[in-house]
């Protein structure tokens, strides 16, 4: 490959070049996650020469393992509502934040997080139906991912009160009860653009009328140790009383692939493809998808899909060795969301799934198999809350590395 030059910003073009590969492949690892850019005038995209030269270090040199990261205890307290099988609390607990109470609807999820963590406080009820009254002034975090429901805009009025009957107005009266030091949400990326951006304004206001400063960044998990492609907004809210800056994780300059992901996975339940699918799905090469397969079956397979627009990347893929995974669905055998095995033909097994979202092996899933792939392909990356759990740890002046505080958060930039 060729040496890179020292100029700072590259075109797609002057990038391939740099490293002796086609515009197409570059412009590939964008869409896949797998290098970054910064988008110019008129959507052009720049790489940076350090970007390229990550790449060229990385597919040169051994692959980074999968570990599930740990620090240091604090005595930093949570409240998680919304908490599912786990993934952000354990992730904050890796963080060393201790956790006070767990809530969740779903019985599966409850019982996921009462079989591995017995001393955790965990219920299995609707946040609509709690008061956490006894919990004011002594919680430092109050987290959770609550569903981001369609609010109304009646009178189009924007306040609060358009939002009752959503489980946003119920986490807000609880936010209200607790006023925890920092508030701590995280949802879809698509919470960003939902109703024109209405849903999300509504959600920092409220915030801020409960007394909070209000940020917010997209996160990529590949980015923060976790060997899939996913993004999750992380909201933060820092109570007005906090002398605080408000910090996020900032991006590795590293990936993990699927081939370290699953080294030694241990063998688990998994679901099956019908013959018909399986013999679709063997067609398809590493890093496939319905495209490869002949034009004949192409049609046969989409069926009206076929003539609809958009790239459907998602239908018939078969993951690869040598990249993060596409982000995890409930359901790896569905037909618009497969996620085949690079090698073998079938669908990722549980322990697969929960090696991708940086579950340790000994975390079991109670529920059936549908059910323990529902929990693991809803839950936040484990690694990616022990991040984010970092970042809180430094909001609130209980760093867990003073010395690595300028390398590992950065101030948030909503330029």
């Amino acid at each position: 490959m060729a040496k890179v030059t020292k100029n700072p910003e590259l075109t797609v073009h002057e990038a391939a070049l740099s490293i002796g590969v086609s515009p197409d492949t570059i412009r590939r690892w964008h869409k896949k996650g797998l290098i970054k850019a910064k988008i110019g005038a008129n959507g052009v995209r720049f790489f940076s020469s350090e970007e390229i030269s990550r790449v060229i270090a990385k597919t040169s040199s051994s692959d980074n393992p999968w570990k599930v990261l740990k620090a240091t205890k604090s005595n930093l307290t949570s409240i998680e509502l919304f908490a599912g099988a786990g993934g952000l609390a354990l992730g904050m607990h890796n963080a060393g934040i201790q956790s006070k109470l767990l809530v969740d609807f779903d019985k599966d999820s409850v019982a996921t997080l009462k079989r591995n963590m017995p001393e955790w406080n965990a219920h299995c009820e609707s946040v609509s139906d709690i008061d956490l009254d006894d919990y004011e002034n002594q919680i430092d975090v109050m987290a959770g991912g609550f569903p981001c429901q369609a609010f109304s805009y009646a009178g189009k009025s924007l306040g609060f009160a358009d939002t009752r009957g959503t489980l946003f107005y119920e986490y807000a009266r609880l936010i209200d009860q607790v006023k925890p030091r920092l508030v701590l949400g995280e949802n879809v990326k698509g919470l960003l653009n939902h109703d024109n951006g209405r849903t999300l304004q509504v959600i920092v206001k409220e915030l801020e009328d409960l007394g909070y400063r209000v940020g917010f960044k997209l996160l990529r998990a590949q980015f923060l140790d976790v060997p899939q492609k996913r993004e999750r907004l992380i909201i933060f809210g820092i109570r007005n009383d906090q002398k605080s800056e408000m910090l996020f994780p900032i991006e590795k300059d590293y990936t993990i692939n699927l081939r370290a992901a699953l080294k030694s996975v241990p063998k688990s339940d998994g679901q099956t493809y019908s013959d018909t699918k399986a013999k679709i799905m063997e067609l398809i090469p590493e890093g496939g998808y319905w495209r490869d397969l002949p034009d004949s079956l192409q049609r046969k397979y989409m069926g009206g899909s076929y003539h609809l627009g958009g790239g459907k990347t998602g239908m018939a893929r078969r993951l690869a060795w040598n990249e993060p995974s596409l982000t995890l669905t409930c359901n790896p055998a569905q037909k618009q969301t497969e996620r085949c095995h690079p090698k073998e033909t079938r669908p990722l097994t549980v322990r697969e799934y929960a090696r991708i979202q940086t579950f340790p092996d000994e975390w079991q899933f109670a529920g059936s198999t549908s059910s323990q792939y529902k929990q693991i392909g809803n839950a936040v990356p484990v690694n990616l809350g022990y991040h984010v759990g970092l970042a809180v740890r430094a909001i609130l002046g209980k760093p867990a590395h003073k010395s690595d505080l300028p390398a590992e958060l950065a101030p948030l930039n909503l330029d």
